[in-house]
């Protein structure tokens, strides 16, 4: 299939902005060969990842869905030296190939991954009193409604909010959905509308990854 020019100007960009290192390309083909979904953000997205954390000078970060720690990786590039990552997989699989490109990379010690539903881990979290000064939302979207309450409950004052996968090929504006994703997300974004604690933008993005968007916020 002859590529469109969104996915061309992606690899452009990423070769010609130095998108990318041998620990993120490592996580890639070692995800490949565990069979992991090719669901990561992509390099440029995930480079974004990496400034907005760092713009933020991020100390604390909370991510939910690590798939293969390619999210994760991008994440702790940006976070203070002396930060931490809490992040939270369902899957066993994904957690234990994520342990190793995590590893790899060379943030072992500054990522904890949590496994099991994170519906059952984010009340762990609260329990504790722990608190994130970033959150990254990038799991299943069902549930995105139940995930930002979450992470009001555990958002420092002024914590950046990152959401992905929230346009979903312009399927969020199809009310009659029956995808449960995209009704998640509607859900996700009705919520956000109503709650004066964050103030937050969309972002529609074209790329390797085709048509999607972020929602970006600060928590108030």
């Amino acid at each position: 299939m002859e590529k469109q020019t969104w996915q061309l100007v992606d690899s452009y960009m990423t070769e010609r902005l130095r998108i990318g290192d041998e620990g993120l390309d490592a996580a890639l083909a070692n995800n490949r060969q565990k069979g992991l979904p090719a669901i990561d953000v992509s390099p440029t997205q995930g480079k974004l990842l990496t400034l907005l954390a760092r713009m933020k000078g991020a100390k604390r970060i909370l991510e939910i869905g690590t798939l293969g720690g390619y999210s994760t990786i991008c994440l702790a590039q940006g976070m203070s030296d002396t930060g931490k990552i809490v992040t939270l997989e369902y899957e066993p699989k994904h957690a234990a190939c994520a342990k190793e490109n995590i590893a790899f990379a060379g943030y072992a010690d500054q990522v904890d991954i949590i496994i099991g539903p994170a519906l059952e881990s984010l009340p762990i979290l609260h329990e504790q009193q722990q608190s994130f000064d970033f959150i990254f939302i990038d799991a299943d979207k069902p549930n995105n409604p139940h995930y930002v309450k979450w992470a009001l409950k555990l958002a420092s004052p002024g914590a950046v909010l990152v959401a992905d996968n929230v346009i979903r090929d312009g399927e969020v504006l199809n009310r009659h959905s029956t995808d449960p994703r995209v009704q998640g997300i509607r859900t996700f974004v009705e919520l956000l509308e109503q709650e004066e604690r964050i103030e937050a933008t969309a972002i529609q993005t074209v790329g390797e990854k085709g048509y999607d968007g972020f929602i970006l916020g600060i928590v108030h």
